[in-house]
């Protein structure tokens, strides 16, 4: 009940106070008059009752009284001084706390016009809305692009019409993203639009706020390019079609050049025919290489080169390379070694085919440009972990330090000068330095002019799994002395750096007289000596060191071998081919010493003898090719191998005679089937054939000759069901090969 009384007496002085401040002058009135009436009736009252004749007066009691009351008259007065100066106090710093206020507000309102004028005059479009849909709010540009005005916008639920709808994206803060095609007066026009729900007023909902851009320019951009990228991937794929049409169309009369000519070089010809037959082969090879670097170069522009990933030897690809460039260098009187660091594992896990095209191009290259001296490959652990790094030194005519750079650009050589003397379309550094960074390597040169140069070659390669020795297997010739009889050339410096790691005391000495003067200073394990030093001093160093060297070997390249001595004529003990391979000189040197002399023609340069017929019987062997000189070729190749040759023209002839065959219980043992043909092409005729051997034991395998050399074009001749590929042109070797793989590799790549 107290409580309600308290509510109650504070709600009446409430309202008392805010009467007072709304009528000031009638509260002041009737304070003026109550106080009045106190005063007066508190006077009256008093002089009254003093001189009343029973009042009793006492002049003492009133003086004291009056005495009292004036001293609380003062107390009230002094009080109510020090409340008015509270008061004025208060007041100031209400008055300065309220300029304050003033200003602050005034600087609200002029950033709020500021606001508001940028607001309502930017070019972006801007439109609220309420939780109905209706605007709440429009700036200039909505309205001149809706063509209303602000009051007919506002409170209307207005939509723009809109001819296509983009796709719409939300943001993580919740704000959506979208693209809308309208209609306005000025055609229709692309609007980026961004929405998100704003806070306007604390006291109601959240509202939609659409912001929109125009990018019409943009979006015309964008699809304008995006044609363009169209049209030009379509070009791009109208080149690689171009190109393997123009490689086949190529490639077919470049076959029977390279291969007619290599058949007229293995008939009786006089020696003025031989160098005709020689000049032809020798530029349809170049013309071979040319068509390679082009395409080479189509691919890696169209970034359709493909890695593989496969464990390959490292030193059998090294020393592939540097036989295969041997005759090239030995005819330029040339040496070309290489080395293969015995840390490294045998074994790696990479692309052995383009390694193989970046290191004889750079190896190549040197030898082109080098006129005396040799060229040197060798392999060595990378500055990274994982790293192998390829040098190919060169002691040729070198390159200035303002053409390095410009070397590796397309079509650019060191100078013109050596464009016209030496040939080449400058691709091949290009290529190859593409072909090392999409391997994660990197290729670097060193060099000056007339001192020579050399290229490194660094790229990450794994070691096999597959590799149980992950290093090479060298022979322990501690202790050994091995004689090395060469002049001071590439080859002998490698194979004198092989030795020592090998163990062995080596002695290099090139010249004859004092090797004759050091044979009797000790026991030597082996004697090694360069034929190049003179066939008859040879010979004669050879016989001398019959008491002195247990091993007498003898260094010759392959164009010696005809002028090789019987076996039981020579003093030597083996016979090692240059360049020379790691594993022939190990077994060389390891191998026990014979009684008498034995000619180890193991090494020997095998592309010295003439192609063998395979020891296996004679395959009958079904080729289907429409061009004539081509399928003259195929006759005669497969003849000159032992097998037997059915030609046909087409892929229906082709087919017939398998099915012939088949169904008179011959069947062939191999089928060449060209893929581009008239009536029936191969990859069709491939088909049928695997369709009909569908649910057989027996498989014909089926060997794609083509001159097409892109990726897609082997996808597809293997899901077509081809077992393997033979490129055009022919290689007698490649074929022979393959021929003598087929019983133990289903799918054989040439």
């Amino acid at each position: 009940m107290s409580g309600w009384v308290v509510v109650k007496l504070f709600r009446i002085k409430v309202r008392l106070r805010h009467f007072a401040r709304h009528h000031p002058w009638l509260s002041f009135a009737i304070r003026s008059f109550v106080m009045f009436s106190a005063a007066f009736g508190g006077a009256y009252g008093f002089i009254a009752g003093s001189r009343s004749e029973n009042s009793g007066y006492d002049p003492h009691a009133f003086a004291i009284g009056a005495s009292f009351l004036f001293a609380v008259a003062c107390v009230a007065l002094a009080s109510l001084s020090m409340r008015m100066r509270f008061m004025a106090k208060r007041m100031r710093k209400l008055a300065v706390h309220n300029e304050a206020l003033v200003d602050r507000n005034w600087e609200l309102k002029e950033a709020e016009e500021r606001a508001r004028s940028l607001f309502e005059s930017q070019g972006d479009l801007i439109v609220i809305r309420d939780t109905e849909g209706c605007i709440s709010f429009v700036n200039d540009a909505y309205c001149t692009l809706a063509e209303r005005s602000r009051e007919q916008l506002v409170g209307s639920r207005f939509e723009l019409q809109i001819l296509e709808q983009g796709d719409v994206a939300n943001e993580p803060n919740g704000t959506s993203i979208y693209d809308q095609k309208i209609v306005t007066a000025a055609g229709p026009r692309w609007i980026a639009w961004r929405e998100g729900l704003v806070r306007i007023d604390a006291g109601h909902p959240a509202e939609l706020q659409s912001v929109g851009r125009d990018v019409t320019d943009r979006t015309q951009t964008e699809r304008a390019l995006s044609e363009a990228r169209d049209i030009a991937n379509a070009a791009n794929r109208a080149k690689s079609r171009f190109l393997a049409m123009a490689s086949h169309e190529i490639r077919t009369p470049l076959n029977g050049i390279i291969g007619m000519s290599g058949l007229l070089l293995d008939t009786p010809l006089t020696p003025e025919q031989t160098t005709y037959a020689k000049a032809v082969k020798t530029s349809g090879d170049a013309l071979l290489s040319l068509i390679e670097e082009l395409l080479d170069y189509s691919k890696i522009e169209a970034g359709k080169i493909d890695l593989e990933h496969r464990p390959f030897a490292l030193s059998g690809l090294i020393e592939d390379i540097t036989e295969l460039l041997a005759p090239r260098a030995q005819a330029r009187e040339l040496e070309i070694a290489a080395y293969v660091d015995e840390r490294l594992p045998l074994q790696v896990i990479g692309d052995a085919a383009r390694l193989r095209q970046v290191l004889l191009n750079l190896a190549g290259n040197a030898i082109k440009f080098t006129s005396t001296g040799g060229v040197a490959l060798i392999v060595e652990p990378g500055i990274w972990p994982g790293e192998i790094s390829f040098l190919v030194r060169d002691t040729g005519i070198g390159i200035a330090p303002e053409a390095k750079l410009r070397i590796f650009r397309e079509f650019e050589q060191a100078n013109e000068s050596t464009a016209r003397n030496y040939g080449g379309t400058g691709l091949g550094l290009n290529i190859s330095e593409r072909i090392v960074k999409r391997m994660g390597g990197r290729i670097t040169l060193q060099s000056e002019p007339g001192t020579g140069s050399t290229f490194e070659v660094s790229i990450p390669l794994a070691a096999s799994d597959d590799d149980d020795a992950k290093t090479f297997d060298a022979p322990d010739l501690t202790g050994q002395s091995v004689m090395l009889v060469a002049p001071q050339t590439i080859e002998a410096s490698l194979t004198a750096r092989r030795l020592e790691r090998w163990g062995a005391q080596t002695c290099t000495v090139s010249d004859i007289a004092a090797a004759h003067a050091l044979l009797p200073e000790r026991d030597w394990h082996a004697i090694l000596i360069d034929r190049a030093l003179g066939a008859l001093d040879v010979e004669r160093l050879a016989a001398l060191a019959m008491t002195h060297a247990a091993q007498r070997i003898v260094m010759f390249t392959p164009a010696m071998r005809h002028e090789l001595r019987p076996a039981a004529a020579t003093a030597f003990t083996g016979f090692l081919v240059k360049p020379l391979r790691a594993a022939s000189l190990a077994a060389r040197l390891t191998l026990q010493a014979e009684s008498g002399p034995a000619l180890a023609v193991d090494d020997l340069d095998a592309t010295t003898a003439p192609i063998a017929p395979p020891a296996a019987s004679s395959l009958s062997i079904l080729v289907a090719e429409d061009n004539e000189i081509n399928a003259l070729l195929m006759r005669s190749l497969l003849t000159r191998l032992g097998h037997r040759v059915v030609i046909t023209t087409n892929g229906f002839a082709a087919l017939e005679s398998w099915l012939a065959s088949e169904s008179a219980g011959t069947p062939y043992d191999l089928v060449l089937m060209d893929i581009q043909m008239p009536k029936l092409d191969g990859i069709e005729t491939t088909r049928t054939i695997r369709a009909r051997e569908a649910g057989r034991f027996r498989r014909t395998p089926i060997l794609a000759l083509t001159a097409n050399t892109l990726a897609e074009d082997r996808t597809a001749c293997f899901e077509a069901g081809v077992d393997g590929f033979l490129v055009k042109p022919l290689d007698r070797e490649k074929l022979a090969s393959a021929l003598t793989d087929l019983a133990h590799a289903r799918h054989i790549t040439a």
